[in-house]
């Protein structure tokens, strides 16, 4: 599994707009039914309710947020870079601006948990965050991500 397979070019974006948490949820649903073709109010309902769980905001400015989607048949990625924080509950209580979505098939499993896990590892990575905050063009975000991972794996 690697980001470039989860994450195509397209799907990469940079919002002047959310004002809040579940703006940017609506968002990335918004997304999400334009590059992939999902119902954009299952999209949410299932982030929102996954989010019901417990915060996505796993620290430091970024944010997973992630739920699973009958309509998919396998695993896919959104990633969102806000030119301002938002107040998101996250673990550290520090706002996020980086947010990278998952969406899973029901029965994704392992998959499922393999891409949470690649993309958290990924963005544990103080100096990657930096590089990202650096750069406001979605192509550049892109590159940065995928190279991130061919960089390890060499």
């Amino acid at each position: 599994m690697t980001l470039s397979g989860l994450l195509p070019p397209n799907a990469v974006k940079v919002l002047a707009g959310p004002s809040s948490k579940k703006r940017l949820l609506h968002d990335i649903a918004d997304m999400a039914a334009s590059v992939y073709k999902l119902p954009s109010r299952a999209v949410l309902d299932a982030v929102i309710e996954r989010e019901g769980l417990g915060p996505t905001g796993v620290g430091h400015g970024v944010a997973l947020p992630h739920a699973r989607i009958p309509a998919l048949d396998r695993v896919v990625g959104l990633f969102v870079m806000l030119e301002r924080p938002i107040e998101y509950e996250s673990v550290d209580r520090q706002p996020v601006d980086i947010a990278f979505s998952l969406l899973a098939p029901l029965e994704a499993g392992v998959l499922h948990l393999k891409a949470l896990a690649l993309v958290s590892r990924t963005l544990r990575n103080p100096d990657l965050c930096a590089k990202l905050r650096a750069n406001p063009d979605p192509a550049k975000l892109h590159a940065i991500l995928t190279e991130a991972q061919a960089d390890k794996a060499a």
